[in-house]
């Protein structure tokens, strides 16, 4: 078996398609084809040419899961959830997921930690709802709780600020869906309604 051409594809110019006599075989990154010495005219065996299809999937995967996390850090089980969804078999995710660990992308307390950041800034919530919520992305209790330990935000400046911020909007401008709102997003009644009087 030969390698016939390399062309960069058209829709990802960062892939180059590999044929092998003459019909399209695989693909990889830059960087992987680059590393590995292939040119056109090389010769390979049957063995190797199954060494780069599994290496091709792998990159592939890698590629999708580095799209996945920069869109916003993820925890552990979004991750292997994400792997199980595409399909992925568990000795693949196993090798994508070592790779993203080695680039400090797999680390669930700083997921959290960016969490809750993320939250006080954009959308402030109670610690139960946010306790709520990394639960919900498997974080372990461990961690959420050493986390909410280190978050220096004061439940009742947080709840009068988004009492604040919501009564600018005339449907929160009556109590009751104001105190339905709150206690949505997880503020304890006696607090939400000291809040109010205050």
């Amino acid at each position: 078996m030969n390698i016939t051409a390399i062309r960069q594809q058209e829709r990802r110019k960062d892939r180059y398609a590999v044929y092998v006599d003459g019909t399209y075989s695989f693909s990889l990154n830059a960087d992987t084809l680059l590393a590995k010495g292939l040119v056109p005219g090389q010769e390979l065996d049957a063995e190797q040419l199954k060494t780069y299809l599994q290496l091709a999937t792998e990159d592939k995967a890698y590629g999708l899961a580095l799209a996945y996390v920069a869109r916003r850090m993820r925890s552990r089980w979004e991750l292997e959830d994400y792997f199980r969804r595409k399909g992925y078999t568990p000795s693949l995710s196993d090798v994508v997921m070592k790779k993203l660990a080695r680039l400090g992308l797999v680390d669930d307390a700083a997921f959290a930690e960016a969490w809750v950041r993320n939250r006080r800034l954009f959308k402030p919530v109670s610690r139960r709802r946010l306790t709520q919520e990394l639960r919900q992305k498997r974080v372990a209790d461990e961690t959420i709780e050493q986390t909410l330990a280190e978050d220096d935000a004061d439940e009742r400046t947080v709840l009068r600020e988004l009492i604040a911020r919501r009564r600018k909007q005339t449907r929160y401008q009556d109590n009751q869906k104001l105190m339905q709102y709150l206690a949505r997003q997880g503020f304890n009644y006696d607090d939400i309604k000291s809040a109010l009087e205050d």
